[in-house]
């Protein structure tokens, strides 16, 4: 939820570290996010990803599963759950959470 100012702050730190960030939230208006924050939403993931962070705990994810993130991910690549929803979904993915 870009909403959310700390996911704005992960946003801006993984920048800074220079990673390439792509954003995604179904509940937000693009316009309105480009405004506030200069942000660019995705619609949905459009690749392989190093690492996915899971930053928020809304219905929509909760459902997601270690097959939906393995898709995403490149092999080796990290799910990085910041409110622990999947601690007990995920055996076998390159796994962190607070």
């Amino acid at each position: 939820d870009i909403r959310n100012s700390k996911v704005v702050d992960i946003i801006n730190e993984m920048k800074d570290f220079g990673a390439t960030v792509e954003v995604i939230d179904p509940g937000a208006d693009a316009q309105e996010v480009k405004h506030e924050y200069g942000l660019e939403l995705a619609k949905e993931p459009a690749g392989q990803y190093d690492a996915v962070i899971a930053a928020v705990s809304h219905k929509e994810y909760t459902s997601l599963d270690e097959n939906y993130f393995a898709s995403l991910l490149v092999p080796g690549g990290v799910l990085v759950d910041i409110k622990g929803i999947y601690r007990k979904k995920v055996k076998n993915l390159n796994y962190w959470s607070l």
